[in-house]
């Protein structure tokens, strides 16, 4: 008996006549200039007005910069594990690229997606394969309405994996904005420093000041540190955990209506529940 292709039990052939044509966005990154710009915009200004000033002070100093930079690394190792400084090295990577992804365009592709399956049953979203594999978590997502999952199995199973994300951008998260909470301290542990130097050596006069003025700058360089870096990364970085959580959930919400053969017009008013009102579409007027 031989194994040929024509022997081969073949799969029931699903019409795709009349149906929508769907176009999945690939996710893709960025680099973010408003990030990179605004950072080189608040250094500069920092610098203008040093340079602008009517003294010869000197704003290097290379102890005090260790002290904060060095220090506020380890300070900030010692709150979380080698595991969760290694996964938060990954996410502060990407703080400085922006995702490329037009949320009303992926809810008009699932609405279509819908009426598709509204039309023909779950089985014809196989015909969009090539266009789903473009993203990995829809093409997971509509996978599981094909393959018969029910609704609520459908619902757990993508939370489950949209909490997990979350959370994993949550713990590097927790990383940047410990380390703004830190830098500060290490400044003044740094100034404290300073201070204790220069007060053993007041029988010379001449020193105080100079002294002084190293002593500062490790609260300087902490300020820097935790209120210009930072703390704006860690608003950026949670800010795109939720985007991201959201165009997840605009899935996940599709995919439940699907396994339901909810009406599509019903779909397109929960996922408008899910996107910012300038992002809202309006599929069927």
């Amino acid at each position: 008996m031989s194994d040929t292709a024509s022997d081969a039990p073949k799969g029931p052939s699903v019409d795709t006549s009349g149906l929508p044509e769907v176009h999945i966005q690939r996710p893709s990154y960025k680099i973010d200039l408003a990030t990179i710009l605004g950072l080189l915009l608040a250094i500069a200004l920092i610098i203008g007005a040093i340079a602008l000033g009517q003294s010869n002070a000197n704003f290097f100093n290379v102890p005090s910069l260790m002290i904060v930079v060095f220090g506020t690394m380890a300070a900030t190792a010692v709150s979380f594990t080698g595991e969760e400084l290694k996964n938060a090295g990954t996410t502060l990577r990407q703080s400085w690229k922006r995702r490329v992804q037009n949320p009303s365009k992926l809810a008009s592709s699932l609405i279509d997606l819908s009426v598709s399956a509204k039309k023909k049953g779950v089985l014809v979203l196989s015909s969009y394969e090539s266009e789903l594999s473009k993203d990995p978590f829809v093409a997971r997502a509509v996978q599981m309405v094909i393959d018969g999952y029910q609704a609520k199995d459908i619902d757990f199973l993508l939370s489950q994996e949209i909490d997990a994300q979350a959370e994993r951008h949550k713990r590097a998260t927790n990383i940047t904005r410990r380390a703004s909470e830190v830098a500060p301290a290490m400044g003044l542990i740094g100034t404290l420093v300073g201070l204790v130097q220069m007060l053993a050596d007041l029988e010379n006069p001449e020193t105080i000041g100079p002294a002084m003025a190293v002593a500062l700058l490790t609260t300087f360089y902490g300020a820097i540190l935790g209120t210009v870096v930072m703390a704006p990364l860690s608003v950026k970085l949670e800010k795109r955990s939720k985007d991201e959580a959201m165009l997840k959930n605009l899935t996940r919400i599709a995919c439940i209506s699907m396994a339901s053969q909810d009406n599509p017009r019903k779909l397109e008013m929960l996922l408008n529940s899910e996107l910012p009102p300038s992002k809202r579409i309006r599929y069927f007027d």
